[in-house]
């Protein structure tokens, strides 16, 4: 029989990940109050679905997962409120942010670029830490997606002529 957790331990838990969870609706929405709404949505259907969760189990993974969730729902109801019907949430690209000359800054905009599919799974491996099984899961699809998707998004990155010319990297081999 597997362990359940208790709601209270649930909600300690559900505090350890705020910053993260609205990190990614941030990373999702490109809105601020948007992540606000996501991460309020998340820990309400948590403590809803508190019994479904099983001790042992990464907490993170299943927060992610839920907030995930949200967002495409949200985002399919909004395009058929709009009456453009039913849309593929890869189509969709957010608004950039941040005009700070700083190269870190440069790379999160052409981050920010990537097709949003691109654009989560880099953020779920590279800055979350997942695992690509992990971000499979949270993102309901195969490892092997996962993998395509981050080598798609390393070559498109590494093909910027841009970013290649402003890498401290490619600076130094300049002489």
């Amino acid at each position: 029989m597997e362990a359940k957790i208790s709601n209270e331990t649930i909600r300690k838990e559900i505090a350890q990940y705020l910053s993260r969870l609205w990190r990614y609706g941030l990373v999702l929405s490109h809105r601020r109050d948007v992540a606000d709404d996501l991460v309020q949505a998340t820990c309400v259907r948590a403590l809803e679905r508190a019994p479904q969760f099983i001790a042992g189990s990464r907490m993170d993974r299943w927060l992610f997962s839920i907030l995930h969730s949200i967002w495409i729902n949200e985002v399919r109801a909004q395009q058929i409120r709009r009456g453009q019907g039913f849309v593929d949430v890869d189509e969709l690209v957010g608004e950039e942010h941040s005009d700070d000359p700083i190269w870190s800054n440069d790379v999160m905009k052409r981050v920010n670029r990537l097709p949003e599919a691109q654009r989560n799974t880099v953020f779920l491996v590279y800055v979350e830490e997942l695992s690509y099984r992990e971000a499979a899961v949270v993102l309901n699809v195969p490892v092997g997606t996962v993998m395509s998707r981050l080598a798609t998004a390393r070559l498109t990155l590494a093909q910027d002529i841009a970013l290649q010319a402003r890498s401290p990297q490619f600076k130094g081999e300049k002489q």
